[in-house]
């Protein structure tokens, strides 16, 4: 076993570990049936949040990936064969389009890896959920692996000013169009996410990057941003949690490790927090105070956000924005 595979089993063992003892009834991919709140969007919280369905009463979350369509009302009518969204911000723009048709009442809340990309108005309220981290990922049959990167290395990779590294050409990828991370990683490399530098691609081998899917790293060169909490609850071994991390294999930047002990490195220097997003004019109502608001919702359950490798925020339920989109 070299460095880097010990690396990796002691990420899964510490996982599966914490999931032993604190795991609780298993989490969905959707609901069984139909819950008061409906949750969709963001790939990056969809585990933990079905972790939070299956521990809950209120939320029922749906997976970004899946069937083509969900059923997330138990009456038969309009809510038979909602749209399945994939993404922050396909969620959020589900949840929008929701709202502003007044015979539909299919969708409460977008799960949302990013804050809003439009503050025009206060129609929509983010809700503090929980911490993630986001590095690099490698194939771990990759030159790379071994390589010390930097954030400002990343950055100048990812604006396309460095090319080679250690004698490789570099391949950097982002995920697909409406991704929380695809948002969050341009921010952070200091780039567009809209209009991508032309080195930088969301379809790799003919197939889009589905983010926190190690299936996109097909060459040596290619290059990643995966949250470390999605690596972790990946290997956890939870059922209804596939382990779609196949070859990739994360990456320190500034000399942090990604995982320490089992979990994600607090120190590490990308990190963000996660959200849960409603429609600010039912912030009122019990089910959704119930679901998100405050630290006693079933959304900050800091033992399942933790058993999904997420880090728990303090300050978990209340009002990090408002904004449209």
């Amino acid at each position: 076993m070299n460095l880097k595979s010990a690396k990796r089993a002691g990420v899964v063992l510490g996982a599966v570990a914490l999931g032993a003892t604190v795991l609780g009834a298993p989490a969905q991919a959707d609901p069984t049936a139909p819950r008061p709140v409906v949750a969709v969007g963001s790939d990056t919280t969809q585990y933990v949040m079905n972790g939070l369905s299956s521990a809950g009463s209120l939320i029922g979350s749906y997976d970004a990936i899946g069937s083509a369509t969900i059923d997330t009302r138990a009456a038969v009518g309009v809510c038979d064969t909602v749209t399945r969204p994939n993404g922050s911000s396909a969620g959020i723009n589900a949840l929008n389009a929701d709202i502003a048709d007044p015979a539909v009442n299919c969708i409460d809340a977008a799960r949302s890896s990013r804050g809003p990309n439009n503050t025009s108005t206060s129609d929509l309220t983010w809700y503090r959920f929980a911490k993630d981290a986001v590095t690099v990922a490698v194939r771990n049959d990759s030159g790379l692996l071994f390589h010390t990167f930097t954030k400002a290395e990343l950055q100048s990779i990812y604006k396309c000013e460095t090319t080679v590294v250690d004698g490789i050409t570099v391949n950097p990828l982002i995920p697909q169009a409406g991704s929380g991370t695809r948002t969050y990683w341009a921010a952070e490399m200091g780039i567009n996410a809209t209009t991508l530098p032309s080195c930088v691609k969301d379809t790799n081998g003919g197939s889009a990057v589905q983010e926190h899917d190690g299936g996109a790293l097909v060459n040596e060169g290619d290059i990643m941003p995966y949250s470390i909490a999605q690596y972790i609850a990946q290997g956890n071994g939870l059922p209804g949690v596939p382990d779609r991390r196949e070859a990739a294999e994360l990456l320190s930047v500034d000399g942090q490790d990604a995982v320490v002990g089992g979990v994600f490195n607090s120190a590490f220097p990308i990190q963000r927090e996660v959200y849960n997003v409603v429609e600010t004019a039912r912030t009122g109502e019990a089910n959704i105070i119930g679901a998100f608001v405050g630290a006693g919702s079933e959304a900050c359950d800091s033992t399942v956000i933790q058993q999904y490798g997420f880090g728990t925020l303090s300050n978990c339920g209340t009002v990090a924005f408002t904004g449209e989109s």
